[in-house]
């Protein structure tokens, strides 16, 4: 029997997958279970047509990403904090403050878990810190932290 499957299943395949299975193990354990569907001529059509609606979402998401990647990469954040002697700052500058500077400044709501920091920021002067927007879209943020 040819089933659709709904969700992964070890050892069968993945979600939405076509796939050719016994007739025993389709009627008494995919489909009861909510597994796979019947792959007939309606629904093998209904799953192209969720396939391609998922595939231009996301072509748009990447197209956004990489346009926001764009505008990003000419921006400078600045950050004023307290300091001390030699540009040492009191405390740190982490990713959640720069993406609340990012908010203020220029209006762009970055998830503070998109902004990638080795470590806080602890000193005074201008820093490159990666952003990555989606997978494989990342852009640089120039940072200037000023006493």
């Amino acid at each position: 029997m040819i089933v659709i499957l709904l969700k992964d299943v070890k050892g069968t395949g993945k979600a939405g997958d076509v796939v050719k299975v016994s007739d025993g193990y389709a009627r008494n354990m995919l489909i009861p279970k909510g597994m796979a569907t019947e792959a007939t001529e309606g629904n093998v059509r209904s799953l192209e047509k969720q396939k391609a609606i998922a595939a231009e979402k996301k072509a748009k998401e990447q197209a956004d990403a990489r346009e926001l990647a764009e505008k990003i990469k000419d921006m400078q954040v600045v950050i004023k904090t307290k300091g001390g002697e030699g540009g040492r700052l009191f405390g740190s500058i982490t990713n959640k403050d720069i993406a609340e500077a990012l908010k203020e400044q220029y209006k762009l709501d970055i998830d503070k878990k998109k902004i990638v920091l080795d470590s806080p920021i602890k000193q005074t002067g201008n820093v490159k810190v990666e952003v990555k927007l989606y997978a494989e879209i990342s852009a640089m943020l120039a940072v200037n932290v000023t006493v």
